[in-house]
């Protein structure tokens, strides 16, 4: 019974909230007539940009969506394109808030999902002098060179033995060696597996996610993503969160104690 009615009353708070939002929308582009609840996520499919595509030919290049309570415009041409992304830049620059970011960059504070105001242009100037200028990069090429060297001896040595090699698990080896040495002085870190880490980072901003287009659903969100629940995935990318503190954690202990050796 009391599942019974909590289902009743999230079915009756949903049309609720679905009713007050689309009496108090203003005006939009054209678009497909959403659904209550769900809005229009149900037309997207497994291949969204080929049912945005087929949707952009009867609604036109400037489309309105509602993906559950999330209003969406979507443009299909290089003309409207150019009006959002060129002339009218700043004003669609900030992303979009997800539970991802919120967990993966401490409260969307990271250069990558943070809104675009004040802190954002200092944060990228500070990357852009100090983490990105052409002087920085080039600091670093005789180690690039090294690690090159490394890999390209390893191949020689495996095409003189007939030995099979994967490039893909190569390559991204030899950056994870270059991203370590510049990032902590050293190849790898035992804790640590940048390579794997960074994957599930992307995994876990990519993944679908109910709660980012229904954020009032909060923690009962019903979403069910590759067999994990939602809150097993939420603590999933608290983990990593961790994980990432942890690392930025080790590379400002070792500047510190470069800085004292070097001061001493």
């Amino acid at each position: 019974m009391l599942l019974e009615a909590l289902a009743i009353l999230f079915i009756t708070l949903s049309f609720i909230v679905f009713v007050f939002q689309n009496k108090h929308e203003g005006r939009t582009a054209t678009g497909p007539k959403p659904l209550p609840i769900i809005g229009n996520l149900h037309m997207l499919g497994k291949l969204p940009h080929r049912a945005l595509q087929s949707l952009a030919k009867t609604y036109g290049p400037i489309m309105s969506l509602k993906l559950g309570q999330i209003s969406v415009i979507v443009v299909s041409s290089p003309q409207t394109a150019e009006l959002f992304l060129k002339t009218h830049d700043i004003v669609f620059a900030s992303r979009p808030k997800t539970q991802a970011s919120e967990y993966l960059s401490y409260g969307t504070k990271g250069l990558a999902f943070s809104e675009y105001r004040a802190y954002w242009r200092n944060a990228r100037k500070v990357c852009t002098v100090q983490l990105l200028s052409a002087s920085k990069v080039e600091m670093f090429a005789p180690l690039r060179r090294q690690e090159l060297g490394v890999l390209v001896k390893s191949l020689k040595n495996s095409a003189a033995s007939g030995e099979v090699v994967d490039l893909s698990q190569l390559l991204g080896e030899l950056m994870e060696n270059i991203v370590f040495k510049m990032v902590l002085g050293r190849a790898k870190v035992d804790r640590f597996d940048l390579k794997l880490l960074v994957q599930e980072v992307f995994n876990l901003v990519g993944a679908f996610n109910l709660a980012d287009y229904m954020p009032w659903l909060g923690v009962f969100d019903p979403q069910v993503s590759n067999s994990i629940t939602y809150l097993a995935l939420n603590f999933h990318k608290k983990n990593i969160f961790l994980t990432i503190d942890s690392v930025t954690d080790l590379i400002k202990l070792r500047h510190i104690i470069y800085s004292q050796n070097f001061l001493m």
